[in-house]
């Protein structure tokens, strides 16, 4: 068993994207901006908009970070957002998720235009993935990509088995795998012995958000596995995979933390830099 580390690769391709971020500010003059939008006082939410502001600072781009009070209208903040849209220059935005239950959120989401949503998460840049053309890729299914590239992982022919159906990570996960070749199985709540379907497969990534939900007798024997989860339970943080029973079967697993996450807001950051060359049509390195 070895450790995807995806904590290592982070540092790695941040390095990279610091010399691409350089050379957009030395070619046009500005740096590339990325606006995060958050609502409301959630206190998880107020930890991951600071580490993706730390985040775009490190590689050398310029934030742009918009709070705003849980007891702002529906219309004030889609005004907001569409204010960032139409900023040149704001190359990416994000809108912080979940939002206080009182926002209509995809409302709001539709003020993020297709070329600056660097979450990849609208519907034109979902519907362009699953037609596998050039789009802006979901940042957790595209970081997991990169990561089990980067560690020499054989997609082509294998047997993938994604456990999840989320918009944001089993739907693009699985469309990404099925570009690479990959025979996909995805499983969800109503589905039958998820057991059965979970010991075929070569790559095993699972994101429904149950703590320990797979175990060591869920997984084939040599079977790359991404755990997408975190629960935290009793202080502790866990992810939807029991990491260890399954890493005695696992040759290559993702510990939580230090797996998917670091990766999750590292993509953040690439889309963002590639949102801006593309704006200029000076670059394309996806």
């Amino acid at each position: 068993m070895a450790i995807l580390d995806g904590k290592s690769y982070s540092i790695k391709l941040r390095g990279e994207l610091k010399v691409r971020a350089d050379k957009y500010f030395n070619d046009f003059g500005r740096k590339i901006g990325l606006a995060v939008v958050i609502i409301g006082e959630d206190p998880a939410s107020k930890i991951y908009v600071n580490n993706k502001i730390k985040a775009t600072e490190e590689v050398g781009m310029k934030s742009f970070s918009l709070r705003l009070p849980e007891t702002i209208s529906q219309e004030e903040a889609e005004l907001q957002v569409k204010n960032l849209a139409e900023n040149p220059e704001v190359d990416g935005i994000i809108v912080q998720l979940p939002l206080p239950k009182k926002f209509d959120t995809a409302s709001i989401l539709k003020h993020i235009p297709a070329e600056k949503d660097v979450d990849g998460l609208c519907t034109e840049n979902l519907g362009k993935l699953v037609a596998g053309e050039k789009t802006l890729v979901s940042c957790t299914p595209y970081g997991i990509i990169k990561l089990l590239e980067e560690y020499g992982v054989e997609f082509s022919g294998k047997n993938a088995v994604v456990i999840g159906r989320s918009n944001m990570v089993g739907k693009p996960i699985a469309s990404l795998l099925l570009q690479k070749n990959c025979t996909v199985t995805t499983c969800h709540s109503r589905t039958q012995d998820i057991k059965k379907f979970s010991t075929d497969a070569d790559i095993l990534v699972v994101a429904i958000g149950k703590d320990r939900f797979v175990t060591g007798d869920m997984v084939k024997e040599g079977a790359v596995v991404v755990d997408v989860g975190i629960n935290r339970v009793d202080g502790k943080l866990y992810g939807d995979v029991d990491f260890e029973s399954a890493s005695k079967k696992a040759s290559l697993i993702t510990p939580v933390p230090g797996g998917v996450g670091p990766m999750t807001v590292t993509m953040l950051m690439y889309n963002t830099v590639l949102a801006a060359f593309r704006s200029k049509n000076a670059d394309d390195f996806q």
